[in-house]
């Protein structure tokens, strides 16, 4: 009776190794632990040392690999077909860059809304409407600074921190963020462009914005 072995995995990985085994890329479970063991750590492909980028690569070929060598073994796979590898250099890790670059992204932010929610201020003229409605109800002069004004700074703030979920590192809810859900989404469809771009070029063709090969199986040199 042959085992089977059960290979799950993602659109995109990120690895650090030219070197990838199986275990790199995919979650595993078998229940024979011999067959789960070997395949952890069987070599699958190699990526052109110090070449950073992403690679395409089809789960076929990982398949036909693991073929070769488990003859006895079903393989179930769960999982995108195509996958990307998405190879760095954990050397190229910068804090303070890091750092700058998330500060100036928040000054970014902050500034593009502070300026959004003047310009809709503005074209509706909100500051006319609550001098009038606070004309008409304390029969007096607004100077500007009144409780509508105060109320109505602080919903605001209010609103768009209940919009997003979160203030800080404290979520209200167990949702994802719209934050969140914009981010993954934009990774889906670049993860997918990237895809698609390989295989309009043909296998191991490169992609117009970002290396796409396909390592067809590993280096036996």
């Amino acid at each position: 009776m042959s085992e089977t072995l059960y290979i799950q995995t993602e659109k995109n990985i990120k690895v650090t190794s030219p070197v990838i085994t199986l275990g790199d890329i995919a979650e595993l479970s078998c229940s024979d632990a011999s067959v789960l063991a070997r395949n952890q750590v069987r070599k699958i492909a190699s990526l052109p040392k110090d070449s950073y980028g992403r690679y395409v690569c089809s789960m076929i070929d990982v398949i036909k690999e693991i073929e070769k060598e488990e003859e006895h073994v079903d393989i179930t796979h769960l999982g995108e077909p195509n996958f990307i590898l998405t190879y760095e250099n954990p050397a190229a890790r910068n804090q303070i860059l890091s750092w700058v670059k998330t500060i100036g992204v928040s000054l970014v932010t902050f500034i593009g809304t502070a300026f959004s929610i003047m310009t809709f201020n503005t074209d509706v003229s909100i500051r006319e409407l609550f001098l009038h409605i606070y004309e008409m109800l304390v029969q007096d002069a607004s100077n500007g600074f009144t409780i509508l004004e105060i109320t109505y700074s602080i919903g605001i703030g209010i609103g768009v921190v209940l919009y997003f979920n979160h203030f800080g590192k404290r979520k209200f809810t167990q949702d994802p963020t719209p934050l969140e859900v914009e981010m993954r989404n934009y990774e889906d469809e670049i993860d997918t462009t990237i895809i698609e771009q390989c295989d309009r070029a043909g296998k191991g063709g490169k992609g117009n914005a970002h290396p796409a090969v396909d390592p067809s199986g590993p280096d036996r040199t």
